[in-house]
Parts: C-alpha cells; sequence; structure tokens
C-alpha cells in the first residue's frame, strides 16, 4: 500500500509571484475531511483564485477547490468549501498584525504531500503589485529567456 502513495504531488499557484510581492513564506497544515486527501493524492486540486482569511484567531483558507474522489460515496465534501489551517497561534498573530497594513494579505503559494504523507500548504505574505510591476516581471521574464536562448546558441 505504500507503494501506491503518490508523495510527488506539488500543486502551484502560478499566478502568485505575477500578481504579488511574496514577503515572507509558511508551512501549515490542512484539516481535511473524508476523501480529500486521495484526490489530492492524485493531483486534483487547484488553488486558483484562493485565498487565506483570519476569523476567531483560526486561519482558513477560501475558495481552494479538492475534485470529489471518484470512489467516494455520496457523503463526498463541498469541492470549494472554506478549509482550516493549522499554525501556531503566535505565526496567526503576526500575519494578522502584518494583514492590518494596507495592500497586505496572505494567499497559498504551493500544496503538496510531505515526507509522512501529510498534506501541507505553502502560503505567504503577499503585498498585491502594481500593473507597472507586472509589466516588469514581464520584461524580466523575457529578457532572461532571450539571454537563454542566445547562450544555448553560443554554446552550439
Amino acid at each position: 500500500m505504500v507503494d501506491k502513495i503518490n508523495k510527488h504531488v506539488t500543486i502551484k499557484n502560478k499566478r502568485a509571484e505575477f500578481d504579488y510581492f511574496l514577503i515572507a513564506r509558511l508551512q501549515a497544515g490542512i484539516v481535511l475531511s473524508g476523501t480529500e486527501i486521495k484526490s489530492i493524492r492524485q493531483s486534483k486540486a487547484s488553488l486558483v483564485d484562493t485565498f487565506c482569511y483570519i476569523s476567531n484567531n483560526e486561519i482558513w483558507i477560501k475558495n481552494m477547490y479538492i475534485a470529489p474522489y471518484f470512489y467516494g460515496s455520496f457523503n463526498n465534501p463541498s469541492s470549494r468549501r472554506d478549509r482550516k489551517l493549522l499554525l501556531c497561534r503566535k505565526e496567526i498573530r503576526k500575519l494578522q498584525q502584518e494583514t492590518k497594513n494596507p495592500g497586505y494579505t496572505i494567499i497559498p503559494v504551493k500544496l503538496y504531500i510531505d515526507e509522512n504523507g501529510r498534506a501541507k500548504l505553502e502560503i505567504a505574505l503577499a503585498k498585491g503589485k502594481k500593473v507597472y510591476d507586472k509589466r516588469e516581471s514581464i520584461k524580466e521574464r523575457t529578457d532572461k529567456r532571450e539571454m537563454d536562448r542566445t547562450m544555448k546558441s553560443f554554446k552550439r
């Protein structure tokens, strides 16, 4: 049974680094119910349009999609329900203080399975980019790609 567990699952939020400046990253556990872990192990989850919020000194992730498990019963949980994240009180308090500043938010960056077979979520304290910052990111990416192309053709 251990051989069949896919431990190399990594689901990334590709828009996170493009839309935000990532300031601090934290690892958090997720409270899952029922067959959600089986769907994550099959890479049937998405972090598109997700965000985290703090309520009653608890941190929650909103709008994270986990597909219903195919072999699950009629008791499969809702695919886009709010899920609680597991962090220390000290970390939650620090995030709460930082998000009071305008422009700062908490976003999920990566969902993965750790070495013990548990689902972990990497979250980041982020500051939103302006349009000109996004243009600068695109320019840097295209310049890097062009330099890589010229270096490959130069080496031949």
